[in-house]
C-alpha cells in the first residue's frame, strides 16, 4: 500500500458497456478507504479517481439492466436533471430550519444565483450561445459549486462542471464533446443514472447549438471524471451478489436494454411522475 488513490481510466463504445466496466475496475482496482457516511461495522468503500470514456454516447445498448431503479425512475431522474420537476424542493438557504433539498442540478445548470445579484444564470442556453459562436471556445462550461454554501452545508453538489468544444467531422457535422466531472460519485448506485441523464443533456445542448447556429450538431464523445469513484462498503455483498453474478452468468446482450426498445415505457410513464411529484407537493 503506497498511500496513493488509484487513477484509472475505462472506454467503452457505448454508454451500458463504459458504465459496466468503471464499476468493474473500481471493484477490482479500487483501494480500501473509509467514509464520512460509515457506521462502525460497515467495511471500508472501494474507491478510485476515474477517467470514464463513451465514444459514442448514443449507440445502442444505452441501458444497463442493473442500474438503481427502473425505467420509471431513470425517466423521473432525466426530468429532474433537464426539466427541473423538484426544483421547488430545494431549500430556502436563509431559512436554517428549512430541511428541504441543498440543491438539484436542474437549478444549479439553468438557475444559477449569485446571492445579493437579483440574476439568474442559465448556464445551459450560455454554453450554446458560446459555441454557437465559436464552435471551438474553450469557455463554453457550467458549473455547480457555490463557494459560500457549499463548504458548509451537509449535502454539496457531487457534479462540479460541465465543459463542452465542437469538432467538425464528415459531411459539415460538428460534433458536441463534453467532459463531465464530478468530485464524487457512488459508482454502483448512482453514476449510471448520473451518466445517462448528463448524456441527454449533452443532446439537448447539441440540439440548441443547431438551432442557433444553422449548423448540423450531434454527440461527441462524452467524458466523465470523477474524483472519488466509490463502491460503498454497505453493499458489496449486494453488489458481488447481484452485479457481478449478472455480468459471469449472462451475455451482454442479456445485461443490457436497447433504449429505442424502452423509449415507449419511459414516455409513458412522464404523466406519473408528474402526479407522484404533485401528490409529494401536497403531502
Amino acid at each position: 500500500m503506497n498511500g496513493n488513490i488509484p487513477v484509472l481510466q475505462v472506454k467503452g463504445s457505448c454508454l451500458a458497456e463504459a458504465w459496466e466496466r468503471s464499476v468493474i475496475a473500481a471493484y477490482r482496482e479500487g483501494c480500501d478507504i473509509k467514509t464520512e457516511y460509515d457506521k462502525p461495522d460497515d467495511p471500508p468503500s472501494k474507491d478510485c479517481s476515474i477517467t470514464i470514456v463513451v465514444e459514442d454516447p448514443l449507440a445502442e445498448p444505452l441501458i444497463h439492466r442493473d442500474m438503481p431503479g427502473g425505467l420509471e425512475d431513470l425517466q423521473e431522474y432525466v426530468m429532474e436533471v433537464l426539466d427541473g420537476i423538484k426544483d421547488h424542493w430545494v431549500r430556502d438557504p436563509d431559512d436554517k430550519d428549512d430541511t428541504r433539498w441543498e440543491y438539484t442540478y436542474h437549478q444549479r445548470l439553468f438557475n444559477y444565483s449569485v446571492p445579493g445579484s437579483g440574476t439568474l444564470y442559465d448556464q445551459i442556453e450560455i454554453v450554446a450561445e458560446k459555441l454557437a459562436k465559436v464552435p471551438y471556445t474553450r469557455r463554453a462550461q457550467a458549473v455547480t459549486w457555490k463557494v459560500w454554501e457549499d463548504n458548509t452545508c451537509y449535502d454539496p453538489a457531487c457534479l462540479q462542471s460541465i465543459w463542452c468544444r465542437m469538432l467538425l467531422g464528415n459531411d459539415d457535422t460538428w460534433f458536441l464533446n463534453t467532459n463531465v466531472r464530478f468530485r464524487s460519485n457512488d459508482a454502483y448506485k448512482a453514476a449510471f443514472m448520473n451518466m445517462f441523464a448528463l448524456i441527454m443533456l449533452q443532446k439537448k445542448i447539441a440540439g440548441r447549438i443547431t438551432k442557433l447556429s444553422g449548423r448540423k450538431v450531434i454527440p461527441g464523445r462524452y467524458v466523465h471524471q470523477a474524483d472519488s469513484y466509490h463502491i460503498y462498503g454497505s453493499y458489496i455483498d449486494e453488489f458481488e451478489q447481484r452485479f457481478l453474478r449478472m455480468y459471469d452468468e449472462r451475455p451482454f446482450e442479456d445485461r443490457t436494454y436497447r433504449y429505442e426498445d424502452m423509449k415507449f415505457i419511459m414516455d409513458e410513464a412522464i404523466p406519473g411522475i408528474l402526479n407522484k411529484v404533485a401528490q409529494m407537493d401536497n403531502n
